[in-house]
């Protein structure tokens, strides 16, 4: 009987083929446009910003300093008459101003206690590349007044030493890749395609109780419990195709258009299938929750997507969530999405197996067995 209850599901879903095309498209078509959009915001192109430079100082310490500039951000640009409106229009990216007597400062061994050199950076600039600019920038003039400082006492620095051999910096325990805008749209919107099938599967079950065909079921003698299972088991399918034609165009259609690809070298398969397995029940539950709620097809079709955007606005699909203010991070918390989110990240960026996702998918699994439970019990109480 279930296999024949399962196959009515996916004749009907197959009926529908705009419905079913959509849950592959959308999530595609997100996961290419915020990859390509969001690619500078993980890798700043420091080297392509335009500026103008001005510098005021004749001393060789300042003309060492631009030639350092150059070498890593390119040449500057010719200093416009009316740069604060070229600043305003982001015409140029920013603007360096070297005062009269940068060099005696730099040569000077003691630390400075006044400005002379000014970064002026257009209005529209992020704080991330802004504080980037200027912490490098600082980084430089430091590194440069050390080696003056020394050569006028006579000792030279041992070879490849630098200011920048101070610190060490690495990710701790880090097994998987780089973060990326591909390695966290990927993980995002194929959350949000799973959760998709909500508005489908609760409108195909409206659908068949408003012509009869569930009471027709039920004087057959189909347990409610059958049914919910036979409705639920085609969707954990299209979730599993959803998620594999996913990875396949992070891995291998975005490289040619310009993304990032998306790794998934030293990716714990087991703990990959299982991760996916708890956010399809996890959807599938609320899909089935959902469509013992609602009443009818307007119903469904509107309530359905309008929950779905805001467990992805909130659970940080849209927007990551450090790039969000502290109350939003902790509103990120009670979206199934974020729990979905989450633990794909802990397994695809952070290299994490099934005990490191374990508080996530603990999370998924209990809202899925809470929702379909509650379904289930709806089902039996209004007898539909």
């Amino acid at each position: 009987m279930l296999l024949a209850l399962i196959k009515k599901e996916f004749l009907a879903l197959m009926r529908d083929v705009h419905g079913l095309a959509a849950l592959f498209a959308m999530p595609l078509m997100f996961i290419i446009v915020m990859s390509l959009a969001l690619k500078d915001a993980y890798n700043p192109p420091l080297r392509t910003l335009s500026y103008a430079l001005v510098n005021a100082d004749t001393g060789t310490a300042s003309a060492q300093l631009v030639e350092l500039w150059r070498q890593r951000h390119g040449s500057a640009l010719v200093m416009p008459a009316d740069w604060q409106d070229a600043l305003r229009k982001a015409e140029l990216r920013y603007v360096l101003r070297l005062d009269e007597g940068l060099s005696a400062e730099l040569a000077e061994p003691a630390l400075p206690v006044k400005a002379r050199i000014h970064f002026i950076a257009e209005p529209g600039m992020d704080a991330s590349l802004y504080n980037t600019l200027r912490a490098e920038l600082g980084e430089l003039a430091g590194e440069l007044k050390a080696r003056l400082i020394l050569e006028q006492a006579d000792q030279k620095p041992v070879p490849g030493a630098g200011m920048g051999r101070l610190v060490e910096a690495e990710r701790f325990d880090s097994k998987g890749p780089r973060p990326s805008s591909v390695q966290q749209n990927v993980p995002a919107w194929l959350v949000f395609g799973m959760f998709f099938v909500v508005a489908g599967m609760a409108g195909l079950f409206v659908q068949e109780r408003s012509c009869g065909a569930l009471a027709r079921l039920y004087s057959l003698g189909v347990p409610r419990w059958l049914l919910l299972l036979s409705k639920a088991l085609p969707y954990l399918v299209v979730n599993a195709v959803q998620a594999a034609l996913m990875l396949a165009v992070g891995v291998w259609l975005m490289p040619h258009i310009g993304g990032d690809g998306l790794s998934l070298a030293g990716v714990s398969w087991p703990a990959l299938c299982v991760v996916l397995l708890a956010i399809g029940c996890s959807a599938v539950g609320l899909a089935l929750l959902l469509a013992c709620l609602v009443r009818s097809h307007v119903q469904a079709s509107t309530v359905g997507p309008v929950l779905n955007i805001l467990m992805g606005a909130i659970g940080g699909i849209m927007v990551p969530q450090f790039a969000m203010p502290v109350f939003m991070q902790r509103l990120a918390d009670v979206s199934p999405m974020h729990w979905g989110l989450e633990a794909l990240l802990t397994v695809l960026l952070r290299g994490g197996g099934v005990s490191d996702a374990l508080p996530w998918l603990a999370r998924l699994g209990g809202f899925g067995l809470l929702a379909g439970g509650a379904a289930w019990l709806l089902l039996r109480r209004n007898r539909q």
